[in-house]
């Protein structure tokens, strides 16, 4: 029986912002389609290698860390802005965890996110949606540790059994599923909302 559902945020709850933005921003300097897709590439597991991502230090430096591996020129506001506006929240999905929340289910976000999160919350209010909210910047782990699903599990007071979780990541879903947790691979909000329905029974 299910007692909780967990949500990734970007790419799920809303817009890939992180991804779509460091492409914009390679985009914008005028590289071609093979440089921007590999400064892409190398700006998104900067987050991971220099600890930015659990906290352990902060945007300026990851930003010298991706202006001095890629050669991309800019400030960290240019950057930021364009990484932050991309994360649109989706409509769809609010409406889908409002039903889950209401039919009496934990809901909750777990995601690998930096100090943006917070901003984000700040910008379009969605704590509010969810009963907890789990950030590897203040957590101190990612979801590339599948460790970090029994940590939520224990927080949350429920068993893996009793936990849904949904990422686009298909990598972190076969991390849950390896902890004894239920996992959608979210791939559209419409094809979710089919998927939803197997596990969640709705008032």
């Amino acid at each position: 029986m299910l007692r909780a559902v967990i949500f990734d945020f970007g790419g799920v709850l809303a817009e890939e912002g992180f991804r779509e933005g460091l492409k914009a921003i390679a985009k914008s300097k005028g590289l071609d389609p093979e440089d921007f897709h590999r400064i892409s590439r190398i700006s998104a597991e900067l987050v991971y290698q220099t600890g930015y991502i659990t906290g352990g230090c902060d945007e300026h430096s990851y930003w010298n860390a991706v202006r001095e591996k890629t050669g991309v020129k800019g400030d960290d506001q240019e950057f930021r802005e364009e990484i932050l506006k991309r994360f649109k929240l989706r409509p769809e999905m609010t409406a889908v965890v409002k039903k889950i929340k209401s039919s009496g289910f934990i809901v909750a976000i777990l995601s690998d996110q930096t100090n943006w999160l917070d901003e984000l919350d700040q910008r379009t209010p969605f704590r509010h949606r969810f009963d907890y909210v789990f950030n590897s910047f203040h957590v101190g782990k990612t979801k590339r540790d599948p460790s970090i699903f029994r940590d939520v599990c224990n927080l949350l007071g429920v068993r893996p059994e009793e936990v849904l979780f949904v990422d686009d990541n298909l990598e972190n879903v076969k991390r849950a599923t390896s902890q004894g947790i239920r996992a959608i691979h979210f791939k559209s909000a419409r094809e979710f909302q089919i998927e939803i329905n197997k596990f969640v029974e709705m008032g």
